[in-house]
């Protein structure tokens, strides 16, 4: 989403208004002719791009999740051979996306439980695989990580990624490129220190609940 140039498709328009609306407002808090207005045309309209409200927020979390899978796995093909370099581009395609999507990340936070069965699965698989792209490129750069350690070092740092919606207000942060830097070295530093920590230990044991 954040790295498309050209115009928006309307059923684009209308996900983009629906997921900000969402996020402000909660997902019971907005109506379908809200949404209509905010993209020019009748609530009723929106029936020809969409099933419903349910539909959208299925399309918007569902469709994050695949935008991010897709764009790890391009990176990592693009960065074959350079585990720095892939690292480094698995960690700027995140923050993009936090930067630029960051209504998504409180929908994801907030109304996920309201997808139905099949598409709240399919969002954890979509997950779940965009991890391991993570631990792997990690462990590349980190060996001295053992797999869980790597993993939760991973969740570790899209906590911190995706604390972008709970900064501030937008206006006053850093301009962008600032953050973007700044939300790196954040990321390389955490990471660094927990293959540090793991050094420390000389080899010992790592095993958080639920890993």
């Amino acid at each position: 989403m954040a790295t498309r140039t050209d115009a928006p498709t309307r059923r684009e328009q209308i996900l983009k208004e629906a997921a900000r609306l969402f996020a402000e407002r909660g997902f019971h808090g907005v109506g379908v002719d809200e949404i209509g207005a905010a993209v020019g045309i009748s609530g009723p309209g929106l029936y020809r791009h969409f099933a419903g409200k349910d539909a959208m927020l299925a399309e918007l979390l569902v469709g994050i999740s695949e935008q991010l899978l897709t764009g790890g796995r391009r990176r990592v093909a693009e960065t074959a051979g350079a585990p720095e370099a892939t690292l480094d581009a698995l960690i700027e395609g995140h923050i993009d996306f936090a930067l630029d999507d960051r209504p998504l990340i409180t929908l994801h936070d907030r109304e996920l439980d309201r997808l139905r069965d099949t598409d709240r699965k399919k969002v954890r698989q979509l997950q779940r695989q965009y991890v391991e792209l993570w631990v792997a490129a990690v462990r590349e750069v980190y060996p001295a990580l053992a797999e869980a350690e790597a993993r939760a070092s991973v969740h570790a740092v899209f906590g911190l990624l995706n604390s972008t919606p709970h900064l501030s207000r937008p206006g006053t942060l850093p301009d962008r490129d600032a953050t973007a830097h700044l939300l790196h070295r954040l990321s390389r530093g955490a990471l660094a220190a927990a293959a540090a920590n793991s050094d420390a230990r000389d080899g010992g044991d790592f095993s958080p609940s639920g890993a």
